[in-house]
């Protein structure tokens, strides 16, 4: 089968489409023919050698996160999934993979994976995996946004900042979206009530907000400060200074800025299901690749400015 691989640390150049053998589902594990996956930060951190802890050195290293397909097999001890379900899920991201999420097979942990929503095709729901459940769990678990709340979401054209302007809108806050200005019309349609250009508008202009959503990861404190009394602030852009920052923010109480690392088990993907099927949460889209050209996929991805996700195709296996 086909699996892309880093084979040395560096740019998207170092990505390979190499042919493995396809793997067997373990106990508790099953075999999923992947569809459709999609570009993270991770991934990109994993191929430039910045997660060297969790990824270790030896190559290859496998790519990809997410995952939307068909289960081939399962292994023993796995109840609730049988060949041709269609699910939806993600490799854990702490651990070495040689072969991840962007092949044409994929072996995981039955817990790792739900039933994805009726009739929403791989390529959408690939998109919603990792971006929806983070949006998820920062909003109702980390956060405990209620309804009324004043919500500021920033890098909101992205991936998650798309996921999370729609689940917010969605608990009944009222959110203000940090973006592009050519962004406004697409995040006013999915829940926005207010735009504000991120170039020319500076945090000491906003707010306050009961709730910020960070997904830039810089300038931590400033926004910080933007928070009303009893505000909460989140982020899941973890550069070096953004980690400073957060510790750092630790004395402040409430008020602190709080972090976490996405690790969707099958209950958030369940009710990350439930969301879709209500229509609360819509997958958006900024390009599509075939997995041949996943490179070109990482580098549209590191160039920023995008609105939503870049996903990749994967074709049907023969094998």
């Amino acid at each position: 089968m086909k699996a892309v691989q880093v084979m040395s640390f560096g740019t998207a150049d170092v990505l390979r489409i190499n042919d493995v053998d396809r793997p067997a589902p373990g106990v508790g594990e099953v075999l999923v023919s992947v569809e459709a996956t999609s570009v993270n930060g991770h991934d990109v951190l994993v191929r430039t050698g910045e997660l060297k802890m969790m990824s270790g050195r030896r190559f290859p290293i496998g790519t990809g996160l997410d995952f939307a397909g068909t289960v081939v097999a399962t292994g023993t001890d796995v109840a609730g999934f049988r060949a041709g379900d269609r699910v939806w899920g993600m490799v854990h991201p702490r651990r070495r993979h040689t072969v991840a999420a962007a092949a044409e097979y994929v072996v995981v942990s039955a817990d790792r994976i739900s039933h994805a929503p009726a009739d929403l095709a791989s390529v959408d729901a690939a998109a919603l995996v990792v971006a929806g459940s983070t949006a998820l769990i920062a909003l109702r678990d980390s956060v405990h946004l209620t309804s009324g709340e004043r919500v500021l979401v920033r890098g909101a054209a992205g991936g998650v900042g798309t996921a999370a302007v729609q689940l917010a809108h969605a608990m009944g806050g009222h959110v203000t979206a940090l973006a592009r200005d050519r962004h406004a019309e697409l995040l006013t349609d999915l829940g926005a009530d207010e735009v504000l250009d991120y170039g020319s508008t500076t945090s000491d202009r906003i707010g306050p907000f009961d709730v910020i959503v960070d997904t830039v990861g810089s300038e931590l404190h400033c926004y910080r400060s933007r928070l009303a009394r009893g505000g909460r602030m989140v982020t899941v852009g973890l550069s070096p200074s953004a980690l400073a920052e957060i510790a750092a923010s630790s004395l402040h109480g409430s008020r602190r800025i709080r972090t976490f690392s996405a690790n969707p088990r099958t209950p958030v993907l369940r009710d990350l299901a439930v969301q879709v099927t209500s229509g609360a949460l819509r997958p958006v889209i900024d390009s599509v690749y075939p997995l041949a050209d996943i490179a070109a996929a990482h580098r549209a991805f590191e160039r920023g400015g995008v609105v939503g996700k870049h996903v990749v195709t994967v074709p049907r296996s023969s094998v």
